[in-house]
């Protein structure tokens, strides 16, 4: 018997071989693959990008993966959507705008035919499709989740705006499906906790599979109304008492010392419409710095849910094999102007359910720190997002914690994926269906390298913007093209279109050509149109 059982142990290692090499192989070489987005979070409103709100779980990411500090999104939810899902420039998926038809082939308001979502791409390569948010880009049955390649769904087709089930009371346009299935919310719904929850129940199932997973999890959080559990708004009662002044000198010293800011970016001068915080009344500065409580409240929150979802991936044994990437949708909002608004009931504080109020433009200009101007502006404070890419299997120990300053762009996020997967953008027999992917794969500077490229554009209700290497030409709706040299000048201090005219106007007429290439024009923001896009101040829109 002692004689027969190395010849037993060798035949069960050797079965255990034979599984293994059965088993799928997505653990080591296809990874399950997460997005998270948030939704009008500032540049600087997390720990690990020089915020002061208490984010531990992003940071933790951060520190074991790589940050971008040149990362653009398109200024607004939709386009930003459209142009993360399809790997596209949003005018070419047909979301320039938002979900209203402005009857122009870029402005169609629903992802068009001639694009594919990373779900449809990554689904053809045998992975399984998870989305749980805010979708935004075909509120329209049809044009939802399940329609665009996700196997599986909970969230809103629609906007934002709702955290408590009460708060559907105010926003009664908005409403909450299970797959294709509108549901009632539980009395105890709060949308940041809940939108996770979905997350991990569809990661326990995807886990029993044999395939690699696919998930989108698109919050609503931070954007307005400021609403927010009462025990995190607890916490940060108070902490802004000091003002925005103080919060964007602090910010941007923990942004120079972390190397996130180069020292010669000077900070950015306060907002024109935003007055010094000692020269408001005491009243006033107690609602304005409770908004920011909330705000912060809400970045919290969402920091919390962060780490719950990554605290299922480790239980699952999942972590190393799967591929995080933690991005904002725009700038944080001026919506509601100097002040912010308010229009929830009558007497609610603001945090409640049915309160219904923004932060204000003062407090964007902070959380947008170092730049300027805010969400629906191309300018930096606009359109520059942190992005957290976490990969332990493929991020080496040298490169944990890394700054990567390669100028990138949501667009990219398709190609990222795809290369990570594996995955074809289409079949060939299909590929002359679908317009040509725009974006650049990030995997390059996973291992320390750059991404090259040859231009990232904007265009957003007017207001338009190039970047071409380390030269920056932006002109808001309807003004003459400023020019920057973003090497020595990211915040945009110092226009030198009068100093170098040609550069000016090499770089606008190859803006005019982009325009036309991608169905940016005709738009309804030209000299003919009238558009619908809000003023910088004005009252909500998504």
């Amino acid at each position: 018997m002692m004689q027969k059982q190395p010849t037993r142990r060798r035949f069960t290692v050797f079965i255990i071989f034979l599984f293994a090499l059965a088993a799928p192989a997505f653990a080591a070489d296809r990874p399950n693959i997460i997005i998270i987005l948030a939704d009008d979070m500032g540049y600087s409103d997390i720990g690990c990008y020089g915020g002061e709100i208490d984010t531990p779980n992003l940071d933790k990411l951060a520190a074991e993966g790589v940050r971008f500090t040149q990362f653009y999104n398109t200024c607004r939810c939709c386009p930003t959507r459209a142009a993360l899902l399809t790997g596209l420039y949003s005018h070419e998926a047909g979301v320039g705008h938002m979900v209203d038809d402005q009857h122009l082939p870029g402005y169609r308001g629903v992802l068009n035919d001639q694009c594919r979502t990373i779900a449809e791409s990554l689904r053809d390569s045998g992975y399984t499709t998870l989305m749980c948010g805010k979708w935004h880009v075909g509120s329209q049955r049809g044009h939802w989740p399940t329609d665009r390649g996700f196997d599986r769904y909970f969230g809103t087709p629609t906007g934002g705006g709702v955290y408590f089930k009460d708060t559907l009371n105010i926003r009664d346009t908005v409403f909450f499906v299970d797959g294709d299935q509108k549901i009632e919310l539980p009395d105890d719904f709060y949308v940041t906790d809940s939108l996770t929850d979905h997350a991990m129940r569809f990661i326990d199932d995807a886990a029993k599979g044999d395939k690699p997973f696919f998930l989108y999890l698109a919050h609503i959080a931070p954007h307005w109304p400021l609403q927010a559990k009462p025990a995190d708004i607890a916490k940060y009662e108070g902490k802004y008492d000091m003002g925005w002044d103080a919060v964007r000198a602090a910010r941007y010293k923990r942004q120079v010392e972390m190397g996130i800011v180069k020292r010669d970016w000077e900070l950015s001068k306060r907002d024109d419409q935003s007055k010094a915080w000692d020269s408001l009344s005491e009243e006033h500065r107690k609602d304005l710095s409770h908004r920011m409580s909330v705000y912060a409240a809400q970045v919290d929150c969402l920091d919390q849910n962060v780490g719950k979802l990554m605290a299922k991936l480790e239980a699952l044994r999942l972590m190393d094999s799967t591929l995080v990437m933690f991005l904002s949708d725009n700038g944080c909002s001026a919506e509601g102007g100097p002040g912010g608004f308010s229009r929830g009931f009558k007497g609610v504080p603001i945090g409640e359910g049915t309160s219904y109020a923004s932060v204000g433009l003062e407090w964007a200009n902070a959380s947008n720190t170092p730049f300027r101007k805010y969400k629906t502006r191309t300018e930096e404070g606009g359109i520059s997002t942190p992005l957290i890419v976490h990969w332990p299997a493929k991020i080496a120990a040298g490169q944990r914690g890394s700054l990567n300053d390669s100028p990138g762009h949501v667009i990219d996020l398709m190609p990222t994926c795809l290369a990570a997967a594996g995955a074809k953008y289409a079949p060939e027999a299909d590929l002359g269906k679908y317009t040509p992917l725009e974006g650049r794969s990030l995997m390059p500077a996973l291992s320390g390298g750059s991404v090259e490229r040859d231009e990232i554009c904007w265009e957003h209700e007017g207001n338009r913007a190039i970047r071409m290497g380390d030269w920056k030409a932006v002109s808001p709706k309807g003004a003459a093209w400023q020019l920057y040299n973003l090497a020595v000048d990211r915040t945009e201090t110092r226009n030198l279109s009068s100093e170098d005219p040609k550069r000016t106007a090499e770089l606008a007429k190859a803006w005019e050509a982009w325009a036309i290439r991608v169905h940016a024009e005709p738009s309804p923001w030209d000299k003919k149109g009238k558009g619908k896009g809000p003023a910088d101040s004005a009252g909500p829109s998504e």
